[in-house]
């Protein structure tokens, strides 16, 4: 894939789409999240679930919950004219997650989905810097103006290697904290954690992908 590559630009194009910047080309970290609303459609439904399997203590409730919840984002999108797909989506992965507590017939089950997403990210992601393509890059790159010129320089292609690294720390350390609470039946500490760990996370990440980029292209500069 060469930087005229119509494909390649229509793929970065499409995944710079979804981190937003200020008026002054600034990330917006906010916004590349989905701003509050964002933030509460990935936290609500699973907290939902969790503080009603710790109230009630019934599985089949703390599901019905989440899926409640999940769906009431939705329609508040579709009442707004969102995009079907963006409406959608959350009430899909909260479908999918209660499907999986529901035939388990397990709280833990909840979570299982969220550990395949972040393992398949984690190879997606390595890949990228294992080929020279680091994600990052290739995202800010857009955002940026660069396009794909950014790989011809060693140090700035580096800094995107670090910013892809750092994304996949935040990942990994998901599965390192999370995996063992999942298989010592912590359903508790497990929803926590995934809470936590979840967005504001990687929102930090982000931010930090960012300015460690930034400031390699500064000291790049004449």
């Amino acid at each position: 894939m060469t930087s005229q590559d119509p494909l390649g630009q229509q793929f970065s194009s499409s995944a710079a789409r979804r981190v937003s910047t200020h008026d002054d080309g600034s990330l917006d970290v906010m916004g590349s999240v989905g701003g509050w609303r964002g933030i509460l459609e990935a936290a609500l439904p699973a907290t939902s679930f969790l503080t009603a399997y710790i109230i009630v203590g019934d599985l089949p409730i703390a599901i019905i919950l989440a899926i409640a919840v999940g769906a009431l984002f939705a329609v508040v999108r579709i009442v707004q004219r969102g995009s079907l797909v963006q409406s959608l989506s959350g009430l899909v992965g909260v479908l999918i997650c209660a499907a999986f507590a529901h035939f388990s017939g397990e709280a833990r089950g909840y979570y299982v989905p969220g550990f395949f997403i972040n393992i398949a990210y984690i190879l997606a992601l390595t890949i990228s810097i294992a080929v020279k393509w680091p994600l990052m890059g290739v995202i800010f790159g857009v955002i940026r103006g660069e396009g794909f010129e950014w790989r011809q320089d060693r140090v700035r292609r580096r800094a995107y290697a670090l910013a892809t690294w750092i994304i996949t720390a935040v990942l990994a350390s998901r599965l390192v904290v999370q995996l063992p609470l999942y298989f010592a039946d912590n359903e508790t500490a497990l929803g926590v954690t995934r809470v936590v760990m979840g967005v504001p996370l990687y929102a930090f990440a982000l931010w930090l992908g960012w300015m460690i980029t930034r400031e390699r292209e500064a000291s790049s500069g004449p």
